[in-house]
């Protein structure tokens, strides 16, 4: 089963069941939580397993990371990626140092638990 339709699939059963009640989904937006899973899944497989591990994952870093706080060390990840002196205010700067250190460290801990 292609990513997709696994992803359809949750989503169609969550909507009919309405089991989803977790706290942090009203501070991590659908599309942010979807996208981490994604991610995690084109890295990991395109399993069930997989798809459990990474929706593990993902829960584990929103009960520690603040979703602004995730979002901004998101931001400086991708921006840090640029070439030269464009990306290095976003890789050296001490609020972008320590915003991806607080997510290596939530993502490490989601890791130790979830994989």
């Amino acid at each position: 089963m292609v990513l997709t339709e696994v992803l359809r699939v949750i989503f169609a059963l969550t909507a009919l069941t309405g089991s989803v009640t977790v706290s942090w989904g009203a501070t991590y937006p659908t599309v942010a939580i979807v996208d981490y899973v994604y991610g995690c899944m084109k890295a990991n497989g395109e399993t069930r397993a997989a798809l459990e591990n990474c929706s593990c994952s993902i829960d584990i870093i929103a009960s520690i990371v603040p979703y602004e706080r995730y979002e901004a060390a998101e931001t400086f990840r991708s921006l840090g990626l640029q070439t030269g002196e464009r990306g290095v205010l976003f890789r050296e700067s001490a609020p972008a140092k320590s915003a991806t250190t607080e997510l290596r460290r939530a993502q490490a801990e989601a890791d130790v638990r979830c994989f």
